[in-house]
């Protein structure tokens, strides 16, 4: 697991080495540039001429004391300073000094500088610390870097991203790494800013764990070490061991979602798969899935008791539940989810079309029909505690009432309200799903662009019901189903690549991770 921290709380560790722990703010600072320094060796050589931008604050005399370093190990580099002397830092002060004082080229006006001149640039502008809109001085530096062909190292943060949620101010740096000292920020895993990070990586400068334990943030990610919370198989076991899943997916003639959630349980690890579908998509199911038990209903006589039977039977027998893949809107949909709601009692997997059935018939769905408030906060107390919600932002936005480009400009506000006074799991789907519950917010990493295909979230859907009938508690099922999703998905993008990856690429791709 990966504490992830905003610049706040990253300052709050900088302040208590420093302060409580008495470790000198310059031995923290020259212990960042050598880091940055040893993060770059291998990417640079003898002949690359390298300019360091630096501003007034620390990140500017991080880049300074980079600078020296690289000058000392006989690299050609040259310091543009971007800030004013007026609002030099302590520490920064004295890193121009020294530099003052060595045979180094001090550029002070961007305009005279030839960016096509220099092979490599460092940028320690402003780091974490930014908190408004760059300048138009700062944007015009930045333009500057961006028109630079060499690579780019951004020192902490690239300027112009917001370290705490990823927003661009105007313009960004674009590097091709980032070396983030301490804790990665939220801002280098959030889009757009992580379009901007390039390759990230975390440096340590010294904060002894004390100071890092100082802080205590709620937001985090996971690690290949993580991947041991999947439940260990036991030899002295059955198909029961492993948990019963029911498949409630697919609609007259549309059988792909229902096969793709039922085989990614399956391969997940799930003892024992049902599908509960349409009698249309009978052949196809028993075809794809031969594995999977299959329960079939017809959707125009859901209000025979015996029809009705049979379900309530296959929701009754069950320990996991997934509703929603491919069922669509109507309102068999609709009597499929009163079913569900009325005779479960285990947590259960909403995704899709659940949903949207949801946010479409909320006033006359029984559980919520005397509910006239927002949408989200009243689903929440109406259906089994800890069941887990997959919304994509636009059947979020449908579900909060509100637009998508009002949630993905305020994704992390977005999940606290999802979490709060819910005793629901939200998964919410984005390039970077978070996975939200009570007071934790979990920030997935893993996965690519070729994941942004059809039935990948059918895949996710699968991956949570197999672990949860294995045992795992709703919220680690859904935190490390995501994070198993991302996995495969990288591995089918090894395998096959970004372009023509597809959803079952995923679930082909589950034994490759599995097997760590």
């Amino acid at each position: 697991m990966k504490k992830i921290v905003d610049s706040q709380q990253m300052k709050q560790i900088d302040d208590y080495a420093i302060e409580t722990i008495g470790i000198p703010s310059l031995v923290l600072m020259e212990n960042a540039a050598n880091q940055v320094v040893h993060h770059m060796a291998d990417h640079i050589s003898q002949e690359d001429i390298i300019l360091v931008a630096c501003g007034s604050g620390n990140n500017g005399g991080d880049g300074m004391a980079i600078a020296r370093i690289l000058l000392n190990r006989g690299y050609q580099v040259d310091v543009f300073f971007a800030g004013k002397e007026s609002s030099l830092t302590t520490e920064t002060a004295k890193q121009m000094a020294i530099i003052e004082k060595l045979d180094m080229v001090i550029w002070d006006s961007i305009d005279e500088i030839n960016i096509s001149n220099y092979t490599i640039v460092v940028d320690a502008l402003i780091g974490i610390g930014l908190q408004a809109d760059l300048s138009d001085d700062y944007m015009t530096v930045v333009n500057k870097i961006n028109e630079h062909e060499g690579l780019v190292f951004a020192v902490d943060m690239p300027t112009g991203i917001l370290a705490d949620n990823g927003t661009v101010m105007k313009v960004a740096v674009q590097a091709d790494y980032t070396i983030s000292f301490g804790y990665r920020k939220i801002g280098q895993l959030l889009f757009p800013g992580s379009d901007y990070c390039g390759e990230v990586s975390i440096a340590d400068i010294g904060f002894p764990p004390v100071a890092m334990e100082s802080v205590s943030s709620h937001y985090y990610s996971y690690d290949q070490s993580d991947l041991a919370k999947v439940p260990r198989r036991k030899a002295y076991s059955n198909k029961g061991t492993f948990g019963r899943v029911l498949v409630i997916a697919g609609s007259e003639n549309m059988s792909g979602a229902a096969y793709l959630s039922a085989k990614a349980a399956y391969r997940t690890g799930a003892g024992f798969v049902e599908v509960l579908t349409t009698e249309s998509n009978r052949n196809i199911i028993q075809a794809q899935v031969p594995e999977a038990v299959l329960t079939t209903y017809n959707p125009d006589l859901l209000d025979d008791v015996d029809e009705k039977n049979k379900i309530k039977e296959a929701i009754l027998r069950s320990d996991t539940i997934v509703i929603g893949p491919g069922i669509g809107i109507q309102e068999t949909s609709h009597q499929l989810l009163d079913l569900v709601t009325l005779y479960v009692e285990n947590p259960v997997v909403f995704d899709a079309d659940a949903i949207n059935v949801i946010s479409n018939y909320y006033d006359t769905f029984p559980l919520l029909r005397n509910n006239t408030c927002v949408r989200l906060n009243e689903f929440s107390n109406t259906l089994p505690a800890q069941s887990i919600i997959t919304p994509h932002l636009k059947e979020l936005a449908r579900l909060m009432d509100r637009s998508v480009s009002d949630l993905q400009d305020s994704l992390l506000t977005t999940a606290d309200q999802c979490a709060k006074d819910s005793n629901l799991i939200y998964a919410i789907k984005d390039a970077r799903t978070i996975v939200t519950h009570d007071h934790e917010r979990y920030i997935n990493d893993s996965g690519n662009s070729g994941m942004a295909t059809a039935g990948s979230g059918d895949v996710l859907t699968g991956i949570i019901a197999g672990l949860l009938a294995q045992g795992l508690e709703p919220f680690e099922a859904a935190k490390l189903a995501v994070y198993i999703h991302g996995l495969a998905g990288d591995q089918a993008a090894k395998e096959k690549n970004e372009y023509s990856m597809m959803a079952s690429d995923i679930i082909e791709a589950l034994h490759v991770v599995l097997k760590k």
